[in-house]
């Protein structure tokens, strides 16, 4: 396709140096000019206000057809300069080829034709538009950015992108991975985050992302405040800090790990400026997962091997219940001390050794070996 595309449709929908100058506005530059030598000022200023509403170039020059193509694997976008009778024998002319050629049919619902400055082209996740503004000027005073292509955030990115940290609206803690580290954690939230906002660092509106940053940011510090059973304020107050960066120093949360000899493990939530870069080098939006290399706290009990009442190494059973409810009912016969501890520390299962004379009650639990598989990335 790109072959077909590049020496058959480019050559023939290309042609031209310039368009040529629009007879309209030379005429009002013209009158405009004349009034100025007469000194007819007021005059003068109102014939220019009068070009600023008309293209400088005629925009249905017959003689000027520009077409450019791009493609990233199946996803591709013809940017062609005419009207749109060609560019609809463009189409049947790609679609021909596929059909005849490849053996493929083009999507009637993706392949679209649209005009760039009525209604945005979707492309890799960007919706690229021409920009249109008589009012923006260059220090010269002319008109600059019209008829220029930019880069937009789709409206719907940010609200999809936070769709994971939200329930009813409101941002939530993640479950999943109340298990990891408060470093983990942190480290896996400012990788998503700054994956998102790097992949659209070339598009001009990228103020939704304030909207997600607040999102994770909540959830982040919920997360937190169900992992250690604390309030949000606590966390704020254990995590807070000050974070330097290219823009000057921003707030944040910090979690830093001391290790002998060797440079201290850091992981930082915030610091990530929502200024557009016009060169930028990878672009990512999916970054990948990233998990703990710590082991839960169930699995750091049960490679202990110590009975969790007295601390005795001997005869260490597992011993795990269906309900917690099952612990606290009532009319039941006086419990073990083991039952008494899982109630009081809500846990479904502990590690009491046969010692001091607490036996298990009959019903209420089983002894062996209980395996724990464990997700390593």
């Amino acid at each position: 396709m790109d072959k077909y595309i590049e020496t058959n449709l480019l050559p023939t929908h290309s042609r031209g140096a310039r368009r040529r100058f629009n007879r309209p506005y030379m005429r009002l530059r013209d009158a405009s000019r004349r009034q100025e030598k007469l000194g007819h000022r007021d005059e003068a200023r109102r014939l220019r206000q009068q070009m600023q509403r008309l293209p400088s170039r005629d925009p249905n020059d017959p003689d000027y057809r520009r077409l450019h193509y791009c493609r990233y694997a199946d996803d591709w976008l013809l940017g062609f300069t005419g009207p749109k009778r060609e560019a609809e024998q463009i189409k049947s002319q790609i679609g021909g080829f596929l059909h005849h050629e490849l053996k493929l049919e083009l999507s009637p619902t993706k392949t679209l034709i649209t005009h760039g400055r009525t209604r945005a082209a979707r492309f890799l996740g960007y919706d690229i538009v021409v920009y249109q503004a008589d009012t923006k000027h260059s220090r010269h005073g002319w008109r600059s950015i019209n008829a220029q292509i930019g880069l937009k955030v789709p409206p719907a990115v940010a609200r999809a992108k936070a769709r994971p940290y939200l329930r009813h609206g409101k941002p939530i803690h993640r479950t999943e991975r109340m298990t990891d580290s408060d470093f983990s954690i942190i480290v896996q939230y400012q990788a998503e985050y700054r994956g998102i906002v790097n992949y659209y660092q070339l598009a001009i509106n990228r103020h939704p992302f304030e909207r997600l940053k607040y999102v994770m940011q909540r959830s982040l510090t919920k997360t937190l405040a169900h992992k250690y059973r604390i309030s949000v304020p606590q966390v704020y107050r254990r995590y807070r800090a000050v974070l330097a960066t290219d823009h000057g120093p921003r707030a944040g949360l910090q979690v830093i790990i001391e290790r002998n000899g060797r440079k201290p493990l850091i992981a930082q939530w915030g610091g990530i400026s929502l200024a557009r870069k016009t060169t930028v080098g990878t672009l990512d939006d999916q970054p990948p997962k990233i998990w703990s290399n710590q082991r839960s706290e169930l699995v750091q009990r049960l490679l202990a091997d110590t009975c969790e009442l007295c601390g005795s190494r001997q005869h260490v059973e597992v011993h795990h219940v269906r309900h917690l409810k099952d612990l606290q009912k009532k009319g039941r016969a006086p419990k073990p001390a083991w039952a008494k501890q899982m109630a009081s520390r809500r846990r479904k299962m502990n590690r009491p050794g046969f010692c001091g004379g607490s036996e298990p009650a009959k019903g209420w639990s089983h002894a062996g070996t209980e395996e724990v598989s464990e997700r390593v990335a």
